[in-house]
Protein backbone atom coordinates (compact mmCIF):
# COMPACT_ATOMS: atom_id res chain seq x y z
CA UNK A 1 0.00 0.00 0.00
CA UNK A 2 2.84 2.39 0.82
CA UNK A 3 4.39 1.82 -2.60
CA UNK A 4 1.06 2.66 -4.30
CA UNK A 5 0.86 5.90 -2.34
CA UNK A 6 4.47 6.68 -3.27
CA UNK A 7 3.66 5.94 -6.90
CA UNK A 8 0.73 8.36 -6.75
CA UNK A 9 2.81 11.10 -5.11
CA UNK A 10 5.72 10.50 -7.50
CA UNK A 11 3.35 10.57 -10.47
CA UNK A 12 1.99 13.92 -9.32
CA UNK A 13 5.55 15.27 -9.24
CA UNK A 14 6.29 13.86 -12.69
CA UNK A 15 3.01 15.31 -13.95
CA UNK A 16 3.93 18.74 -12.56
CA UNK A 17 7.35 18.67 -14.28
CA UNK A 18 5.85 17.32 -17.53
CA UNK A 19 2.62 19.35 -17.64
CA UNK A 20 3.71 21.74 -20.40
CA UNK A 21 5.15 18.89 -22.49
CA UNK A 22 1.97 16.84 -22.21
CA UNK A 23 0.17 19.66 -24.00
CA UNK A 24 2.70 19.38 -26.86
CA UNK A 25 2.65 15.75 -28.08
CA UNK A 26 5.35 16.52 -30.64
CA UNK A 27 7.84 17.62 -27.97
CA UNK A 28 10.43 15.27 -26.53
CA UNK A 29 9.08 15.84 -23.03
CA UNK A 30 5.79 14.20 -23.98
CA UNK A 31 7.48 10.82 -24.46
CA UNK A 32 9.83 11.36 -21.52
CA UNK A 33 6.78 11.48 -19.22
CA UNK A 34 6.04 7.83 -20.02
CA UNK A 35 9.66 6.83 -19.42
CA UNK A 36 9.57 8.58 -16.02
CA UNK A 37 6.36 6.76 -15.09
CA UNK A 38 7.65 3.33 -16.12
CA UNK A 39 10.93 3.87 -14.26
CA UNK A 40 9.11 5.06 -11.14
CA UNK A 41 6.96 1.92 -11.25
CA UNK A 42 10.07 -0.28 -11.71
CA UNK A 43 11.93 1.32 -8.82
CA UNK A 44 8.97 1.06 -6.46
CA UNK A 45 8.13 -2.48 -7.56
CA UNK A 46 11.67 -3.71 -6.87
CA UNK A 47 12.65 -1.56 -3.89
CA UNK A 48 12.22 -4.48 -1.44
CA UNK A 49 14.95 -6.35 -3.34
CA UNK A 50 17.59 -3.61 -3.58
CA UNK A 51 19.82 -5.20 -0.95
CA UNK A 52 18.64 -8.80 -1.27
CA UNK A 53 21.48 -11.26 -2.07
CA UNK A 54 24.00 -8.42 -2.58
CA UNK A 55 26.65 -10.51 -4.34
CA UNK A 56 24.44 -12.22 -6.90
CA UNK A 57 25.21 -11.56 -10.57
CA UNK A 58 21.93 -9.66 -11.06
CA UNK A 59 22.64 -7.40 -8.07
CA UNK A 60 26.19 -6.63 -9.15
CA UNK A 61 25.06 -5.86 -12.72
CA UNK A 62 22.23 -3.75 -11.32
CA UNK A 63 24.59 -1.69 -9.15
CA UNK A 64 26.93 -1.12 -12.10
CA UNK A 65 24.02 0.23 -14.15
CA UNK A 66 22.84 2.39 -11.24
CA UNK A 67 26.33 3.83 -10.68
CA UNK A 68 26.64 4.59 -14.41
CA UNK A 69 23.23 6.26 -14.23
CA UNK A 70 24.27 8.44 -11.30
CA UNK A 71 27.52 9.46 -12.98
CA UNK A 72 25.84 10.31 -16.29
CA UNK A 73 23.10 12.48 -14.80
CA UNK A 74 25.54 14.48 -12.65
CA UNK A 75 28.11 14.79 -15.45
CA UNK A 76 25.53 15.57 -18.16
CA UNK A 77 23.70 18.27 -16.22
CA UNK A 78 26.99 19.85 -15.19
CA UNK A 79 28.18 20.04 -18.81
CA UNK A 80 24.86 21.42 -20.04
CA UNK A 81 25.02 24.19 -17.45
CA UNK A 82 28.72 25.03 -17.91
CA UNK A 83 29.15 24.61 -21.66
CA UNK A 84 25.62 24.67 -23.09
CA UNK A 85 24.76 28.05 -21.51
CA UNK A 86 21.07 27.32 -20.87
CA UNK A 87 18.83 30.28 -21.54
CA UNK A 88 16.29 29.32 -18.87
CA UNK A 89 12.61 28.76 -19.40
CA UNK A 90 11.41 30.01 -22.78
CA UNK A 91 7.72 30.96 -22.73
CA UNK A 92 6.88 29.35 -26.07
CA UNK A 93 8.75 26.10 -25.27
CA UNK A 94 7.59 23.18 -23.11
CA UNK A 95 11.27 22.39 -22.34
CA UNK A 96 12.70 22.55 -18.86
CA UNK A 97 14.95 25.58 -18.35
CA UNK A 98 18.30 23.74 -18.44
CA UNK A 99 17.34 22.06 -21.75
CA UNK A 100 17.28 25.32 -23.72
CA UNK A 101 21.00 25.47 -24.42
CA UNK A 102 22.57 28.02 -26.72
CA UNK A 103 25.73 26.03 -27.42
CA UNK A 104 25.99 22.42 -28.62
CA UNK A 105 27.86 20.37 -25.99
CA UNK A 106 30.29 17.87 -27.55
CA UNK A 107 32.78 17.19 -24.74
CA UNK A 108 32.87 14.71 -21.88
CA UNK A 109 30.18 12.04 -22.17
CA UNK A 110 28.63 14.07 -25.02
CA UNK A 111 31.73 13.26 -27.07
CA UNK A 112 30.59 9.63 -27.24
CA UNK A 113 26.81 9.71 -26.75
CA UNK A 114 24.26 12.31 -27.76
CA UNK A 115 21.92 11.76 -24.83
CA UNK A 116 23.75 11.16 -21.53
CA UNK A 117 20.71 12.19 -19.50
CA UNK A 118 18.42 9.76 -21.31
CA UNK A 119 21.13 7.10 -21.11
CA UNK A 120 21.12 7.75 -17.37
CA UNK A 121 17.39 7.09 -17.25
CA UNK A 122 17.82 3.99 -19.41
CA UNK A 123 20.48 2.62 -17.05
CA UNK A 124 18.33 3.53 -14.03
CA UNK A 125 15.36 1.65 -15.44
CA UNK A 126 17.34 -1.47 -16.31
CA UNK A 127 19.27 -1.25 -13.04
CA UNK A 128 15.97 -1.26 -11.16
CA UNK A 129 14.75 -4.17 -13.30
CA UNK A 130 17.78 -6.32 -12.47
CA UNK A 131 17.14 -5.94 -8.74
CA UNK A 132 14.43 -8.60 -9.15
CA UNK A 133 13.82 -9.55 -12.80
CA UNK A 134 10.22 -10.45 -13.63
CA UNK A 135 7.87 -10.43 -16.60
CA UNK A 136 6.08 -7.28 -15.39
CA UNK A 137 9.43 -5.65 -14.68
CA UNK A 138 10.65 -6.58 -18.15
CA UNK A 139 7.55 -5.04 -19.71
CA UNK A 140 8.06 -1.83 -17.72
CA UNK A 141 11.77 -1.73 -18.66
CA UNK A 142 10.87 -2.17 -22.35
CA UNK A 143 8.20 0.55 -22.12
CA UNK A 144 10.77 2.89 -20.54
CA UNK A 145 13.31 2.00 -23.24
CA UNK A 146 10.82 2.61 -26.07
CA UNK A 147 9.75 5.91 -24.52
CA UNK A 148 13.39 7.02 -24.16
CA UNK A 149 14.19 6.10 -27.77
CA UNK A 150 11.14 8.11 -28.90
CA UNK A 151 12.19 10.97 -26.62
CA UNK A 152 15.71 11.00 -28.06
CA UNK A 153 14.51 10.86 -31.66
CA UNK A 154 12.13 13.78 -31.17
CA UNK A 155 14.81 15.77 -29.37
CA UNK A 156 17.20 15.09 -32.24
CA UNK A 157 14.71 16.66 -34.66
CA UNK A 158 14.48 19.65 -32.31
CA UNK A 159 18.28 19.88 -32.10
CA UNK A 160 18.61 19.74 -35.88
CA UNK A 161 16.32 22.77 -36.04
CA UNK A 162 18.30 24.59 -33.35
CA UNK A 163 21.89 23.67 -34.27
CA UNK A 164 21.51 22.70 -37.95
CA UNK A 165 24.49 21.21 -39.79
CA UNK A 166 26.61 21.16 -36.63
CA UNK A 167 24.16 18.75 -35.01
CA UNK A 168 23.89 16.63 -38.16
CA UNK A 169 27.68 16.23 -38.18
CA UNK A 170 27.64 15.49 -34.45
CA UNK A 171 25.06 12.73 -34.99
CA UNK A 172 27.39 10.99 -37.45
CA UNK A 173 30.20 10.79 -34.89
CA UNK A 174 28.29 9.72 -31.78
CA UNK A 175 25.88 7.06 -30.60
CA UNK A 176 22.51 7.63 -28.99
CA UNK A 177 22.93 5.97 -25.56
CA UNK A 178 25.82 3.52 -25.38
CA UNK A 179 29.32 4.57 -26.55
CA UNK A 180 30.47 2.75 -29.70
CA UNK A 181 27.28 0.59 -29.80
CA UNK A 182 23.85 2.23 -29.79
Amino acid sequence: MIRLILFGVGSLGILAVSWASLHHPRSHGFYRFFAFEAILALVLMNVPYWFHRPFSAFQIFSWLLLLASLFLVAHGVRLLRLIGKPQGKVESSPNLGFENTAILVTIGAYRYIRHPLYASLLYLGWGAFFKDPSILGGILALVATAALVATARVEERENLQTFGADYAAYMKNTRMFIPFLL
